[in-house]
């Protein structure tokens, strides 16, 4: 199930909402009915595979109480390298099963020997995302950071919460722990709840699914036939696609999470107003790229090491931060390619960018980013090698077949235009700017302030909501990037 469908906006979140809040003021009875509406909505849509993650929860469950039992006599190796060697296998068996075997039948079929059939092996919804988070449960109990939640019915909320269960962000247990025993559902931060899932809603909807259609459109079309203009509109629209699909689910989750008490920490802040690939990693997916800095890069030596070893683990972290995307070369070669950038900017090359003027850094980090979207983006290496090839004005097209006045239409137009504002914090400014006035106008401005609040929550919400009701109700593409991991 989907935040963005009539089932979930209508029926689902309606009904959970009317058996959860007559109960809030019970503490555990009110966990047990989020367990539930969560394995409901995981299993509306991987309906026998939510025992995958039952299954998961119960055995990282007793994991945590072993890891803490032993970790006070010195104990805890044991038992924390079996829970990291379930949850890698739990990811290879569902996740990159058909990669190997698909790879290891060209090593075969070379030889003259013939391929191993298994079929095809399902990807279970968000595996991803609940193996990564049960992994940093347990490691937060070994570095005695945390201690193991001795009630299941806790354990099995943080891990399956549907609001961050599918596509994250990755919420860390020490962040909510309390949350899942004492959390207060105020009108205000309900309102605010409401609030961000329709800005999230609106991002979605309203953003990247339109733009989603030129892309996959042009992302469709054969590579000899490209041509350089029809390919860099692709990649400017998926650009907009992704980070709207993506901060706009995390909106959506983190408003979620506000309604039933808890507070998600923020996922994305602007990433394409960086100005170097560090900066950019510090602003995107922020809870997958801090959880990839904490539980890998730090323990391989970080940055206190010697520079080639520092090379080397950023390499291999985004080696693996790749492929945690997707069991392809593609995300592969995606996360390779921000890897050496990473590296390319701890030479004298970064020192040059550092002091070059900040336009010649959003370029060359907005450029760098969406050439490495194409291997994100393309279904095969072929594919995107001629993708860039064409975005560098090595196209083979004519135009005559495919043109970018096939795909750019007013509403396409008025939408990536809106895209680009939006990608910027121009409605931070406003509100530091708004902020200020009322600090030194006291009396006055903050009615005003208090006016344009009421016009935005009164006004302004609902229509992007109405927006986003009518646009479904269309049966407009509705795809999220981010599922697919």
């Amino acid at each position: 199930m989907v935040f963005s469908s009539a089932a979930f906006l209508f029926f689902f979140l309606p009904i959970v909402m009317a058996i959860y809040f007559p109960l809030v003021k019970y503490g555990t009875l009110r966990n047990v009915i989020l367990i539930i509406a969560s394995l409901f909505f995981y299993a509306w849509g991987e309906g026998g595979y939510v025992l995958v993650m039952i299954g998961s929860i119960v055995i990282n469950y007793f994991f945590a109480l072993w890891v803490d039992r032993t970790r006070a006599l010195g104990k805890s190796r044991l038992p924390i390298t079996l829970c990291i060697i379930f949850n890698i296998s739990l990811l290879i068996v569902f996740k990159y099963t058909n990669f190997i075997v698909d790879n290891l039948n060209l090593g075969l079929d070379a030889m003259g020997i013939a391929p191993i059939d298994i079929g095809h092996v399902h990807l279970p919804i968000g595996v991803s995302f609940f193996t990564f988070h049960c992994v940093s449960y347990i490691l937060d109990i070994y570095r005695k950071q945390t201690s193991a939640q001795t009630s299941f019915t806790n354990t099995a909320l943080y891990i399956a919460l549907f609001p961050q269960l599918v596509a994250g962000p990755i919420v860390r247990y020490k962040d909510v722990a309390e949350q899942l025993t004492y959390r207060i559902v105020s009108i205000e931060r309900f309102s605010k709840g409401i609030n961000r899932f329709i800005v999230g809603l609106g991002k979605k909807v309203l953003v990247a699914n339109v733009v989603a259609l030129p892309a996959d459109k042009i992302f469709a079309i054969p590579p000899d036939q490209l041509t350089t203009p029809v390919a860099w509109l692709g990649i400017i629209c998926y650009t907009i696609q992704i980070y709207f699909d993506f901060s706009g689910y995390s909106d959506m989750a983190i408003g979620l999470a506000n309604m039933f008490g808890f507070k998600f920490l923020e996922n994305f802040n602007y990433p394409y107003i960086s100005k170097s690939i560090r900066e950019f990693w510090r602003r995107w997916h922020i809870s997958l790229s801090t959880w990839f800095r904490d539980y890998l890069y730090i323990p391989m030596g970080g940055s206190r090491v010697a520079p080639w070893r520092v090379y080397f683990n950023l390499v291999t972290v985004f080696f693996l931060c790749g492929l945690w995307h997707g069991a392809s070369w593609n995300f592969i070669i995606w996360g390779l390619f921000h890897g050496l950038f990473l590296v390319l900017e701890r030479t004298p090359f970064g020192r040059m960018m550092d002091r070059a003027p900040s336009i010649v850094g959003h370029c060359y980090t907005l450029l760098t980013v969406m050439v490495a979207w194409v291997f994100f983006r393309a279904e095969t290496l072929d594919m995107s090698l001629a993708y860039v090839s064409a975005l560098f004005g090595f196209a083979q097209g004519s135009g005559v077949e495919w043109h970018v006045g096939l795909y750019l239409n007013p509403k396409v137009i008025a939408v990536i235009a809106a895209g680009i504002i939006g990608s910027m914090p121009i409605v931070p400014l406003i509100r530091n700017w708004r902020e200020r006035i009322v600090t030194h106008h006291k009396h006055g401005s903050i009615a005003i302030d208090d006016g344009i609040e009421s016009v935005v929550s009164i006004l302004l919400l609902p229509a992007v909501f109405v927006l986003c009701v009518m646009s479904l109700a269309s049966g407009t593409h509705n795809p999220f990037i981010y599922f697919q991991f």
